[in-house]
């Protein structure tokens, strides 16, 4: 697939809190088509960078520029799966309601926001509980809900933080599948935040790793992985194992093993 550089593109992002800053200094490019992920140590502002992103919060500094728009508000064209599925589905719509709610907003008829929704459900093999209702289905299920919702949105970009934060093993392992698979599928761009570091090189065509106090970029991996992985082969292979160590010696506060720090990792001044 051609990517075409810069479909976001962030810009000396920093933020604060009253006088905690969490972010500085961010700059971070995505291409349309990747499948980014995010990694750091608990405090180093990757959910705020993602809550940036989606204009949820407006960042002290810098700027967020979507398709060749800066961000200013929640744009049309994003979605975003948050980890605590629990509180994005209203338990009093059927999952297919659910799914389709979002796309009032675009005005699409009941008929066509019914069918999206019914096709988004099947993408992520759940046809058949499009009748019944949150409360129904199990942890997994219902994230599987959260993200047949972002899909039937058909976003030109789709962020996830800490998706599969919440639930068991088996099912996160399912869950990332089931990315990589609408990945490959929708040819979709995807920012995934995540504090697990086997995740992270798993899913990723590429790992940026945050550094904290305050958050900024320390490293960007190239994963140089087969787009069509598995939970046993993929995790068992070399390469995987060299990038899962070189990323969890950086998100200890190692230095890169090849070579001196990066521009990242050098202070903002």
């Amino acid at each position: 697939m051609d990517k075409v550089t810069g479909m976001l593109e962030i810009t000396g992002l920093g933020h604060a809190y009253g006088s905690h800053r969490v972010l500085q200094g961010m700059d971070l490019k995505v291409s349309q088509g990747e499948l980014v992920t995010i990694v750091g140590p608990s405090g180093c502002g990757k959910s705020t960078l993602l809550r940036c992103i989606a204009g949820l919060i407006r960042p002290s500094e810098g700027k967020v520029v979507l398709n060749g728009t800066p961000i200013d508000g929640v744009p049309d064209g994003l979605a975003v799966v948050f980890q605590d599925y629990s509180r994005s589905l209203l338990p009093w719509l059927t999952v297919r309601d659910n799914v389709a709610l979002p796309l009032r907003r675009r005005g699409t008829g009941k008929a066509e926001r019914r069918a999206q929704a019914v096709r988004a459900l099947a993408s992520v093999g759940l046809d058949d509980a499009a009748s019944k209702y949150p409360w129904q289905l199990s942890g997994g299920m219902q994230q599987r809900v959260s993200i047949a919702r972002a899909l039937a949105y058909r976003p030109s970009m789709l962020l996830m933080d800490e998706p599969f934060g919440s639930v068991d093993a088996q099912t996160r392992e399912d869950l990332e599948d089931l990315v990589l698979q609408v990945h490959r599928a929708e040819g979709m761009t995807i920012l995934l935040v995540t504090h697990d570091i086997d995740e992270s090189v798993y899913l990723g065509d590429r790992v940026v790793v945050l550094a904290r106090n305050p958050g900024r970029i320390r490293e960007e991996l190239p994963v140089s992985l087969p787009a069509a992985r598995d939970q046993i082969g993929t995790r068992a292979a070399p390469e995987f194992v060299r990038l899962r160590a070189e990323v969890g010696r950086l998100v200890r506060g190692g230095a890169a093993k090849d070579g001196p720090p990066t521009v990242h990792e050098k202070p903002v001044r």
